[in-house]
């Protein structure tokens, strides 16, 4: 998501916005920034798979399985994978050139967690350039040298 912001003192500025597949590791959070990969989930996921195989095929044949419970399952077994992917890292940028004025280059960068509260704070920097020519310093941008 890209959008072109005139500043009040009329400078454009350049908001964008873009997910992080994976997690940024903090200076603070290295020594448990430990991952053994995709192989544990993979491995879990095919052993679920075979449970759910096993299960349908060793049930005898006077079972009627009610749809809400199939209905129910599907829910139970999407829902992380779909919290996973809507509660993703997104990194924020706000970033302008340098005008013919002597006005410097700037560029505020963050970080926003959620696909709705990107799109939010998103709003609220546009909203901000607008009415005072730079993202709020209390918000999650700050400004990168």
């Amino acid at each position: 998501m890209t959008r072109l912001v005139r500043g009040a003192d009329g400078r454009m500025w350049t908001v964008r916005s873009r997910v992080e597949w994976r997690n940024p590791s903090a200076t603070d959070d290295f020594e448990h920034d430990v991952s053994g990969g995709h192989t544990p989930g993979v491995v879990m996921f095919g052993i679920l798979i075979v449970m759910g195989v096993l299960l349908v095929a060793w049930t005898p044949e006077e079972v009627v399985v009610p749809a809400w419970l199939i209905f129910a399952l599907i829910l139970l077994f999407l829902f992380f994978p779909v919290r996973w992917s809507l509660r993703r890292p997104w990194t924020l940028v706000a970033e302008s050139k340098a005008t013919a004025d002597d006005q410097p280059p700037e560029l505020w960068v963050g970080q926003v967690r959620g696909v709705l509260a990107v799109r939010q704070e998103a709003s609220n920097v546009v909203r901000n350039i607008e009415m005072y020519s730079l993202p709020n310093v209390d918000g999650p941008l700050q400004p990168v040298d």
